[in-house]
């Protein structure tokens, strides 16, 4: 989703990028990934890669998001400065700050106190890419740097019914219920936390207009600085589906952190803010959806 939308970003602007599938290349192979860097003249790299999911995926496979993650940071980073690659842009997550961090999360909370359990996993990945980048930004004088998104969404979601995130699953859920008649569609956990969304076109403009700053952050968070509850985002993604039965809760479902919101002093000093509102962003993303399941294309892994 990310790549695809940097993509589009850049293809806007007259660019065009590099890019391989996973399939073409897995950068959890040392050789593999050192290969590519040595036989293609790269000056710049925005990273996107990476094993996502929700809180479901998170919790039940530790283990591979936290070895995937990690090795796909490790070999291309060292292998872009191997290879005398100027600029690096890393891709981390919001989920890096303690689950107990101020609101709105800055970035000077990061490793102040114990993260979140059920994506500890992830976060440690995402925390050693970003120090890697800003050690060897420090030590060898090479422009690694990297941004935090907030949750994203937009074309190109996954909709698997356990291990996507939390919006593409309520459109899922709530577009089937309304095509089955469903009288009630359960939410999991109690709907009270609170979270951010930005639109994946949103987020590639913003880590373009990084790219571009001559001496950008170590770190910076790329977000709205506005959250709803799981509940107002609920009702949001069923009325814009129309679904019009009634939404309960499963408190046996786990919650994860009660609040995420980004505090975006530092992106909104160099320039940027985010365009497109959440009801807007959802919108789209629902006609995205149908384009999608009318012609085969749903991502759903």
């Amino acid at each position: 989703m990310v790549g695809s939308a940097v993509v589009r970003a850049l293809a806007a602007r007259g660019c065009q990028a590099i890019t391989r599938s996973r399939a073409q290349l897995d950068l959890c192979n040392q050789k593999a990934t050192d290969h590519f860097f040595a036989n293609n003249e790269i000056g710049s790299v925005i990273f996107c890669a990476g094993k996502v999911g929700g809180i479901h995926a998170n919790n039940t496979y530790p283990a591979e998001f936290i070895q995937q993650n990690l090795a796909m940071a490790v070999n291309s980073i060292h292998a872009a400065y191997c290879n005398n690659v100027k600029r690096f842009l890393y891709l981390g997550s919001t989920c890096i700050y303690p689950v107990k961090a101020p609101q709105p999360m800055s970035e000077s909370c990061l490793l102040t106190s114990p993260l979140e359990k059920t994506n500890e996993a992830y976060a440690l990945a995402k925390i050693a890419g970003l120090k890697m980048c800003e050690f060897y930004r420090g030590q060898y004088g090479v422009m690694f740097h990297s941004a935090m998104p907030t949750n994203l969404y937009g074309p190109g979601d996954n909709y698997h019914p356990e291990n996507s995130h939390v919006l593409p699953a309520l459109i899922r859920r709530f577009h089937e219920a309304k095509k089955a008649g469903d009288a009630q569609v359960a939410i999991w956990g109690t709907g009270t936390p609170r979270r951010e969304f930005l639109h994946v076109d949103d987020l590639a403009n913003g880590l373009i207009h990084l790219m571009t700053l001559g001496d950008p952050p170590d770190i910076v968070n790329v977000g709205t600085g506005v959250d709803v509850s799981i509940m107002e985002l609920a009702k949001l993604v069923a009325e814009i589906v129309g679904y019009a039965g009634e939404i309960t809760t499963d408190p046996s479902k786990p919650d994860g952190t009660p609040v995420k919101r980004t505090d975006m002093t530092l992106m909104h000093s160099t320039g940027w803010e985010a365009k497109i509102d959440l009801r807007s962003g959802i919108e789209q993303t629902y006609q995205y959806f149908l384009t999608e399941v009318e012609t085969g294309a749903l991502r759903a892994v």
